[in-house]
């Protein structure tokens, strides 16, 4: 694999693909097909992907040649779609994606090496080495400070480079079409490309990243509120609007060119796993960054902020500071009685378009936002308190602590379960048809954006322990799945959500997520708690263990936590759930939560997969301490029952015989 990796000059994307013996890959495509799942998809933050020796800057990018090899490895294990979290560029202090800007791509996702060969006249490669060669970047962890002083550079000299190109009137063909293809990028995109670049502008003016906080010359309070008044009644601000852009012209362009090239990565990465035969799904994320919301605060609700109700996984709720949607803005009324979308439906709809334009499906991040969204009181000083008295946006009728949610009821007060807990799901007792629709009102947005894209079943909607009785009706009116994450199971409760048996076919079933303990650790505190007798109880039947080996097959799953973690493993695939996602800490047998939740720490969004995965997961794999794809697809067929066992009996064989060395060396 050494002579893989060490090469100079050629890039992993313009290159044939490693060819793998195709036992594994093609069994488990014949096994998918066979139990009826559609999609298998391996989830990874931008931030987590590996990178050659050459290229690393102390941080992950799906771009990279690094990525690329890694993309080709998970698709020999039978992966048909990988699942990214959102792009959007983090705050210095709160590395959470989910907080990241909804239009513009992080500029640490910008690989040096797909870069370098893009137009070898924007990056030196002299200048690529001496660069990468003074970082001594941790394989394991993001090192964000260096990655971001890294970028800085790069990003300098690509730019400077580029209005040298500019210049020079004796242009060579390549680099025509690279002034060509950005101005047609710069052009197609404006109005979000010219926004955030103001943003960026004012940012490094004000020393600050929270608009909120612009002061200090006379200039500050329109700037704070620059697009808030438009179009209407915004003179002042169109005219400073256009100041700026003359005024910080080269900035802005360097800005539009940098999210050119990562547009540009970004389609290579698209056609690269469509070669490979992996599906790229997106995040749509519910939050808006603090960028967004500068941009937006003209149709955003004040008083309130959007955050998550006390759950079963988090009693005292989660105050998120996420701005609102204000309903007011979803629709205006015309002169003549006619109802047109407005700033809100137009935004929303922009953001949609975009991610349908640049992947193959879309994750929902936590649709209540858009359907029932869980609003609380801005200002209060104890954040957690109010948001555990929030009430939903749209099911307040008469509520004495927040009459001014009244306007915006779409149940009136014999809707209301008086005996429920406000947040509780059955906190509204029905909905009529136009009901259902007005809850729905953002959410078709996306609906209706990915039928004109792409198949509406490529749509995987994160509703977790909580299922209100509005979205579950507008899940059920456009034939949406949920999540179920098993490891969360309560197997006490035949009933329970997260119970793999409980799944429609058009749910997405996964152990865990980027906000759970992974399965690894997981494994081996349900041994030291003794939770693991009822995890292999149930597992048994599950899988359908024969009664003559349960016994010793319940004593081996209560012995050892690599067993117990597989076990769990192949019960997601026997059924009836037919979307399986598994995060990629999971996969390599990594102990470390990668995320937090609640939490805002260096060490959170901050693990990486280490350059010698193929090795690690490899000896892993030999002793039970990372997923054996193979073995849980066997595992599954065989607990379909005897005619699907005879109907696969060689396949099974198949999958039961495989050895790892035997995809450890590609030819």
């Amino acid at each position: 694999m050494a002579s893989r990796l060490n090469f100079a000059g050629l890039s992993v994307y313009n290159q044939p693909m490693l060819k793998y013996p195709e036992g594994q890959k093609a069994n488990v495509d014949a096994a998918l097909k066979a139990l009826g799942i559609d999609n298998f998809l391996l989830g990874i933050q931008d931030a987590a992907f590996p990178a050659l020796p050459e290229e690393d800057i102390g941080r992950g990018s799906p771009y990279s040649d690094g990525a690329a090899a890694f993309l080709e490895f998970v698709r020999s294990l039978g992966f048909n779609g990988i699942q990214l979290g959102p792009q959007g560029i983090t705050s210095r202090t709160n590395s959470s994606p989910y907080d990241g800007t909804l239009f513009s791509r992080n500029p640490l996702s910008l690989a040096p090496l797909r870069l370098r060969r893009f137009s070898p006249d924007l990056l030196p490669q002299e200048e690529l080495a001496d660069l990468v060669k003074q970082i001594h970047a941790d394989t394991d962890r993001v090192e964000r400070k260096t990655a971001a002083k890294s970028i800085r550079t790069i990003t300098d000299t690509v730019c400077r480079r580029f209005r040298l190109i500019g210049q020079n009137r004796q242009k060579g063909r390549d680099q025509t079409h690279l002034r060509d293809s950005y101005a047609d990028f710069r052009r197609q995109n404006r109005s979000w490309l010219e926004r955030d670049g103001l943003y960026e502008v004012l940012k490094e003016h004000y020393g600050r990243n929270n608009w909120k906080k612009w002061t200090g010359n006379s200039q500050a309070r329109l700037d704070r509120t620059l697009f808030a008044a438009l179009p209407e009644g915004g003179v002042p601000a169109q005219k400073r609007i256009k100041k700026l852009l003359v005024l910080h012209g080269d900035a802005i362009e360097d800005y539009c060119f940098i999210q050119y090239l990562l547009a540009m990565q970004h389609g290579e990465l698209r056609s690269h796993c469509g070669r490979l035969g992996l599906k790229l799904y997106g995040d749509c994320q519910i939050g808006l960054s603090s960028r967004d919301a500068w941009y937006a605060q003209g149709f955003l609700l004040d008083g309130y902020l959007m955050g998550a109700p006390p759950s079963r996984t988090n009693p005292e709720g989660q105050p998120w500071n996420y701005p609102v949607f204000d309903p007011r803005r979803y629709y205006v009324d015309t002169s003549d009685g006619a109802r047109q979308p407005g700033a809100v439906i137009g935004f929303l709809r922009e953001r949609v378009a975009k991610l349908f334009t640049e992947f193959d499906g879309l994750r929902i991040d936590h649709p209540h936002g858009l359907v029932c969204p869980w609003v609380y009181r801005a200002g209060e000083r104890d954040r957690g308190h109010a948001v555990r008295r929030g009430a939903r946006l749209f099911a307040s009728p008469d509520l004495d602590d927040h009459p001014d949610l009244a306007e915006f009821a779409i149940v009136g007060p014999q809707q209301i379960n008086r005996q429920a807990e406000r947040h509780a799901d059955n906190w509204i007792t029905d909905l009529d048809s136009e009901q259902i629709h007005r809850y729905a009102a953002l959410f078709e947005v996306i609906i209706e954006e990915a039928r004109q894209r792409l198949d509406q079943a490529e749509i995987a909607c994160e509703i977790l322990s909580t299922q209100p009785f509005p979205i579950r009706q507008v899940m059920k009116l456009h034939g949406l799945g949920r999540f179920r994450v098993t490891q969360k199971a309560d197997l006490e409760n035949p009933d329970d959500v997260y119970r793999s048996e409980n799944a429609a076919p058009r749910d997405w079933l996964m152990l865990g997520n980027h906000d759970t303990p992974s399965i690894w650790q997981l494994a081996g505190k349900w041994l030291v708690s003794g939770a693991a007798q009822k995890q292999a109880n149930y597992l048994a039947e599950r899988l359908a263990i024969p009664a003559e080996e349960r016994p010793a097959w319940i004593r081996t799953l209560l012995t050892d936590p690599g067993a117990l973690a597989q076990a769990k493993f192949a019960d997601l695939f026997v059924g009836p759930g037919r979307n399986i996602m598994v995060f990629f800490t999971d996969l390599l047998g990594i102990e470390e939560a990668y995320n937090r939740p609640g939490t805002v720490n260096a060490e959170n969004w901050s693990l990486r997969i280490d350059p010698d995965y193929r090795r690690i997961y490899t000896a892993r794999l030999g002793k039970e301490r990372a997923l054996n794809i193979p073995k849980a697809l066997a595992t599954a067929l065989r607990a379909r029952g005897a005619a699907c066992r005879d109907q696969h009996r060689h396949l099974i064989a198949e999958l039961e015989n495989y050895s790892p060395s035997r995809e450890s060396n590609p030819s």
